[in-house]
């Protein structure tokens, strides 16, 4: 069975366009079959930015923790263990002031872990999530994929790369802000691919 990870990161939850293009997405991979998928909503999640005490729970070995500091460790392991268990992490992006949502940015510092999800070596650092895809949706209010404005789909290649997840695909529903046929020309665009991906 394959096993997916959806994590979504709009502030308006499934009233976002880039969840319902996951939610669409999703829907097709469940009408297959033979699929379990885990649901993840930043927007309720509420994970704070990362801190030095976090990052130093991490560091102090299990036998050695506070109290305070398994507390601590354990936002980043339980994070951890499930994107292991993903064969397919699933994200639904929106653009915010031309980047990923802090609530990402916040989930992705606990994702990476020195030597657990990825470790340094003499040839530089290399990613340890392997045998993994991912599928990004973007919902853009403007047009930005392909320019220099569109700093989220290099920093989402670099950072899936870094831990060892290079089997990237895109989805863009772009100019949802810009006029009613745009929009419906953007998400149709958009379902087009989808159908092609959840082939």
């Amino acid at each position: 069975m394959k096993t997916v990870l959806a994590i979504y990161s709009s502030l308006n939850g499934e009233q976002g366009n880039s969840s319902k293009l996951a939610n669409e997405y999703l829907t097709k991979l469940e009408a297959k079959g033979d699929v379990s998928i885990k649901r993840v909503d930043l927007s309720t999640m509420e994970l704070p930015h990362l801190s030095s005490e976090e990052m130093q729970a991490w560091m102090t070995a299990p036998a050695e923790r506070s109290e305070a500091q398994h507390v601590l460790a354990n936002r980043s392991d339980s994070i951890v263990e499930s994107v292991k268990q993903a064969d397919e992490i699933v994200l639904a992006v929106p653009m915010y002031n031309f980047g990923i949502p802090s609530s990402l940015k916040a989930y992705f510092d606990r994702v990476a872990r020195a030597g657990i999800t990825f470790k340094y070596t003499e040839n530089g650092p290399v990613g340890l999530l392997e045998n993994k895809s991912a599928t990004v949706f973007a919902a853009r209010g403007g047009i930005y994929a392909g320019t220099d404005f569109d700093t989220q789909t290099p920093y989402l290649q670099h950072f899936l790369g870094f831990v060892g997840i290079s089997n990237v695909n895109f989805v863009y529903a772009e100019g949802l802000a810009m006029g009613e046929e745009q929009a419906k020309n953007a998400f149709s665009a958009a379902s087009e691919k989808i159908i092609e991906l959840s082939e």
